[in-house]
């Protein structure tokens, strides 16, 4: 059988709860949750870090951030590029005979394109801001910040959506009579700030829309960092009502979103070449936006901005309406998954496993349990380190209070208990899981002092 094609489509900070096949009670995503209807979605998938570069730079190279060493954004004070000589998903494709597209965001490296790291053709998101001017169309109002506003000058298909997915589906037009491929499709949306069109600007009314189960957090017992960045952002006092129109108009972007992801969908249908295409949709990280009285993804190891929405779909491979609880790191296991699905042995360096096992049901148990990392970016360098299992999650803040959370009675991350000393032995049981996997990451922090300290 030919080689499948491979359809990769990437978010930015999409929440994982912000999914109609999720749960979310107002959120309308027909076409993702059809994707989910057609494949498998996990529940309980996580970045490996919850920072825009350095999780691409996992993505492209199939490595913990600790490994492949970018762990800061270009505007950190200590920011450094990956390596030019490491392997990635892309170059090995390649040398397999794949051609590769990849339309929209890049915020890998500010010197090096796609076109660097093995794909054919780029079309970078940049060039809707020219396309626009072209139209007549005025620039997005930007009087409100970070907090996002109504864009009054263009309809839906005149939004950076839009654009997007037109240009994405070009490329899969031109792919589709020749060898197979791997379109990598990346957007902005969902990222804040929403400035989104009408409809879907106003689609979602803030009175409808509740809190959400992390809102209510007076942050006692956890690291002042948390206080000082509600402080610094200057939302410390918000309550809700200020809150709802931010998330209604995320939601409505979201809604935007899986709009123009349909589109793309139906052009493989379009085209013929639904049933030999792996499908996969996923997110860098997520959003505070409001969660713990926060916003971003700063300082924190929330499952609101750690844990993050993936979907597999691919007619001929997988099942059908399958859900799927086995931990998933998603940038440091889909270049494998790729590979795998391609038929071709991964790189050595490559530190991921395949998801297709776990979604074809030839696998029924993953991980015990997901990391996460953190080193600071927006206000300055600031270390963590998290594990989680099923139950328990434990963050190792390297100067400040440790968090441990018991999942189970507290989903919503609320009451920290790392200070009861009724919890000892499984802060010790996480931490000894801590040490062995920042030594199989080849963590730098983990020098003789940290380690005395962790163990």
């Amino acid at each position: 059988m030919r080689q499948p094609n491979i359809l990769f489509i990437y978010s930015d900070q999409h929440r994982y709860d912000c999914l109609g096949s999720s749960g979310h009670s107002l959120l309308k995503t027909p076409h993702l949750d059809k994707l989910a209807a057609e494949g498998v979605r996990f529940t309980n998938a996580y970045t490996p870090i919850p920072m825009c570069v350095p999780a691409r730079c996992s993505l492209l190279t199939g490595q913990w951030p600790t490994q492949h060493g970018t762990i800061f954004n270009y505007d950190a004070e200590t920011w450094k590029p990956l390596p030019q000589n490491l392997p990635t998903f892309s170059q090995t494709l390649r040398e397999a005979g794949y051609n590769l597209g990849h339309v929209g965001r890049w915020h890998v490296d500010p010197d090096r394109t796609p076109l660097d790291f093995g794909f054919h053709d780029y079309i970078p998101e940049p060039r809707y801001s020219e396309w626009r001017q072209q139209k007549g169309l005025s620039s997005a109002p930007e009087s409100n910040g970070f907090f996002g506003e109504i864009d009054p000058y263009i309809n839906p298909q005149q939004s950076r959506l839009a654009w997007s997915a037109t240009q994405a589906l070009k490329l899969l037009e031109k792919y589709s009579t020749g060898k197979p491929f791997l379109l990598r499709w990346q957007f902005v949306e969902p990222h804040l700030p929403c400035r989104v069109p009408e409809p879907y600007a106003t689609m979602y009314k803030p009175g409808d829309i509740g809190p959400w189960p992390g809102f209510h957090d007076d942050l006692k017992g956890k690291p002042l960092i948390q206080k000082q960045q509600r402080h610094t952002w200057g939302i410390e006092d918000w309550t809700w009502q200020e809150w709802a129109p931010i998330v209604s108009r995320y939601l409505g972007e979201i809604t935007l979103m899986d709009a123009q992801i349909g589109r793309v969908l139906q052009g493989l249908d379009d085209l013929g070449i639904r049933d030999n295409t792996l499908v996969i949709s996923t997110s860098d990280h997520g959003d505070m936006c409001g969660s713990h009285g926060m916003i971003d993804k700063q300082y924190v190891m929330y499952d609101d901005v750690v844990r993050v929405p993936l979907i597999l779909s691919w007619p001929q491979k997988l099942p059908r309406g399958k859900t799927c609880d086995a931990f998933i790191s998603n940038a440091i296991d889909i270049p494998s998954t790729f590979c795998d699905a391609a038929g071709i042995q991964p790189p050595g360096t490559f530190s991921g496993q395949s998801i297709l096992p776990l979604s074809s049901g030839k696998f029924t148990r993953g991980r015990e349990d997901i990391f996460a990392t953190w080193h600071g970016n927006q206000f300055g360098l600031y270390s963590q380190r998290m594990v989680r299992d099923k139950r328990w999650k434990y963050v190792w803040n390297a100067t400040a209070e440790d968090e441990l959370y018991d999942l189970e009675s507290d989903p919503a991350e609320l009451h920290n208990l790392a200070a009861d000393p009724t919890f000892n032995n499984e802060i010790e049981r996480m931490r000894k899981r801590l040490v062995y996997w920042m030594e199989h990451t080849s963590d730098p922090l983990l020098n003789p002092w940290i380690r005395y300290q962790l163990e």
